[in-house]
């Protein structure tokens, strides 16, 4: 059973770019590290055939700093399976008046507002590693 890739975007200039990495990696390094892990979406992007195989025909969660939808996307075009997609700006809507922070530090707002959409992930990975083992 191969790992489930969780691969963030960026969202470069912008607090939910920072927070679509901080937590991915949080799932992929606290919270699952023995059933998740990440690709680089860079690569990906670029065609490293690498990157292309860890990911073609492999469970993947996208997590995406703006509307763009670009690690979405790019998983997606690198033949991916998409289980679950997230979008920062999308968890910042249940934090309202909160300051996440700024493209290059989070806040402890921020640092509260990730630990929990990781821990949301982090449930959606539990889930979908279940339900692989059962089809197992």
């Amino acid at each position: 059973m191969s790992k489930i890739k969780v691969i963030p975007c960026s969202g470069i200039g912008k607090v939910y770019g920072l927070m679509a990495r901080e937590t991915a990696l949080e799932v992929t390094n606290k919270l699952c590290p023995n059933t998740t892990e990440t690709v680089c979406l860079a690569h990906l992007v670029t065609g490293d055939e690498s990157a292309i195989e860890k990911v073609k025909g492999c469970n993947c969660i996208t997590i995406d700093g703006c509307p763009a939808l670009c690690s979405f996307k790019s998983v997606e075009l690198a033949g991916g399976i998409i289980k679950a997609k997230y979008r920062a700006v999308d968890e910042m809507r249940n934090h309202r008046g909160k300051n996440a922070g700024t493209a290059t530090a989070l806040t402890e707002d921020g640092w509260q507002i990730v630990d929990g959409y990781a821990e949301k992930i982090a449930e959606k990975a539990k889930e979908l590693n279940e339900e692989e083992k059962g089809n197992d």
